[in-house]
């Protein structure tokens, strides 16, 4: 189910799987939104409740003036809060799981379990491919094949207007936050005080595997790694073992 809760004037938007189980916090990375974790909440059900925010500038979420790491940690924050839920499981990808690690730093008593899923404590992107990405085709066949194999990883984010097919998140938006994402986070990570899972894509262009080790040993045997063979959207290229590596995560021992 979608719902949309205001902060400061903005508008945000998430989706509620629903069912029984403890909620799940669960935060997308760029070119995505909420719909993405969809096949992550059926296999989760009914144990766990995914709850997905449409990030700022993002899905049926308002296009926000700033995209600063405050900015996204103060969102998460709201989001927690609107729930009206306790201490929760935090589940981010990319840009989402720097702002899972940041909130759960920046919020221990908040926070009683985090994944982060391929991005690192140093983050350094490239912007060259979003502004890359055609800003409207006639149909969605044409923004597919201009898309071309990385079509499958931004469908979630395609929308249909007048002028034709585009996507949910601007262009300018993307490039202004992925700018603000780029930096050294370690302070951030190494405050992280729950139990940690890493999932890692053996084939990622993202998180190499010596910095994943380097952040698991920073953590001091509060933080685990799992390498899965996928690229860096992992929850996507291999659903059912990034599914399994979740639900273990959050079955055992905290």
């Amino acid at each position: 189910m979608r719902e949309f809760f205001v902060v400061g004037g903005r508008k945000l938007s998430y989706l509620d799987f629903g069912g029984p189980g403890a909620p799940l916090l669960a935060l997308h990375g760029h070119y995505n939104e909420a719909s993405a974790f969809a096949p992550l909440a059926g296999a989760l059900a009914p144990r766990w409740r995914v709850l997905a925010l449409d990030q700022r500038g993002h899905g049926e979420s308002d296009r926000a003036r700033s995209y600063e790491r405050d900015d996204y940690v103060a969102d998460v924050a709201a989001f927690h809060r609107h729930l009206g839920v306790g201490p929760v499981a935090v589940l981010g990808h990319s840009l989402g799981g720097v702002n899972a690690y940041q909130y759960a730093a920046r919020q221990p008593d908040r926070v009683r379990a985090l994944i982060v899923e391929d991005i690192g404590a140093v983050v350094n992107s490239d912007w060259s491919f979003t502004l890359g990405l055609p800003r409207h085709a006639p149909t969605r066949q044409d923004l597919v094949a201009a898309l071309g194999s990385t079509a499958p990883c931004l469908e979630c984010s395609f929308r249909r207007s007048e002028g034709g097919w585009g996507f949910s998140f601007g262009i300018e938006d993307t490039v202004a936050s992925q700018k603000a994402l780029n930096g050294d986070h370690w302070q951030d990570w190494a405050a992280v005080a729950c139990p940690t899972l890493l999932i890692r894509g053996t084939r990622s262009d993202e998180l190499a595997d010596a910095h994943a080790r380097e952040m698991i040993t920073r953590r001091a045997g509060r933080a685990r790694l799992a390498e899965l063979p996928a690229g860096h959207v992992v929850h996507h290229d291999a659903p059912v073992q990034f599914a399994a590596a979740v639900e273990d995560f959050l079955s055992g021992p905290g």
